[in-house]
């Protein structure tokens, strides 16, 4: 619940432990598996959120409101892009609306972090955002989108009011087809990483590139995850990040000052 090895972050900020399934993305979550591996070590606030299905810990729907952990960011005096619930969602349906609330003045205190919210819930983002008194300057706002099953979840994030709105294209297991960029501000482009890790495709990756392009949208690429571009499996460090021949860090022309 800190420094992190996320590429496009600084830090972690998890005051929600636990979630559920909802689509294919969130098949190989790796925060099931971690939080599995949290529990063993005896962390009470990941104790019986996931169950086991096979070889592999999958979410109950368990989910904790952990109120000891708002006061972390008032402590990082560094100013920081803190990712909000890397493992868990923020916006899932057993998240009080009063909690919320309570993250959301976390951040209007800490004007000096950036807050990067990402959501598979974009729905219920859009409901309860809207009713909030103020736009933070400091909060992006985003949505995960890994094949064209779900890019309705874009119309949803764009409804949003948010000073940067954000797409997560990862794990990107399909085409998402032609997909309206308007006001999406940013990017992120990834494949699949692990055991059961569902390949990417150059051409899926082309797709979101090109349409970047045209919208100005700011364009990311995480990794090719276990999968490379020539279609064969290795180690995540061993297929890189590389995407025609270079690396691409891209980050929204309207950052938060």
């Amino acid at each position: 619940m800190a420094e992190t090895q996320i590429e496009w972050t600084d830090a972690t900020w998890n005051p929600v432990a636990g979630c559920s399934i909802v689509t294919a993305g969130c098949s190989n979550c790796y925060a099931m598996q971690m939080a599995r591996r949290l529990e063993s070590m005896g962390v009470a606030k990941y104790e019986g959120l996931t169950r086991k299905s096979g070889k592999r810990a999958i979410w109950n729907g368990i989910v904790r409101e952990d109120h000891a952990a708002l006061a972390i960011p008032y402590s990082w005096k560094k100013p920081r892009k803190i990712f909000v619930n890397s493992m868990s969602d923020l916006f899932h349906d057993a998240v009080s609306e009063e909690f919320i609330l309570d993250v959301w003045q976390v951040m209007r205190d800490t004007p000096r972090h950036n807050y990067q919210i990402l959501t598979k819930r974009p729905e219920r983002m859009a409901e309860l955002v809207a009713r909030m008194p103020d736009v933070l300057p400091n909060v992006w706002l985003g949505t995960s989108v890994e094949s064209a099953e779900v890019v309705g979840r874009i119309d949803y994030l764009r409804a949003v009011p948010a000073h940067i709105r954000f797409i997560s294209f990862e794990p990107l297991i399909g085409t998402v087809g032609v997909v309206d960029l308007s006001n999406i501000d940013w990017a992120i482009v990834g494949g699949e990483s692990g055991l059961n890790a569902r390949p990417i495709r150059e051409e899926w990756i082309d797709e979101i590139y090109n349409q970047c392009e045209t919208y100005g949208t700011a364009f990311f690429f995480k990794q090719w995850g276990t999968w490379g571009k020539d279609n064969k499996k290795r180690s995540k460090k061993a297929n890189g990040r590389e995407y025609r021949g270079q690396i691409w860090n891209e980050m929204p022309a309207a950052l938060a000052m």
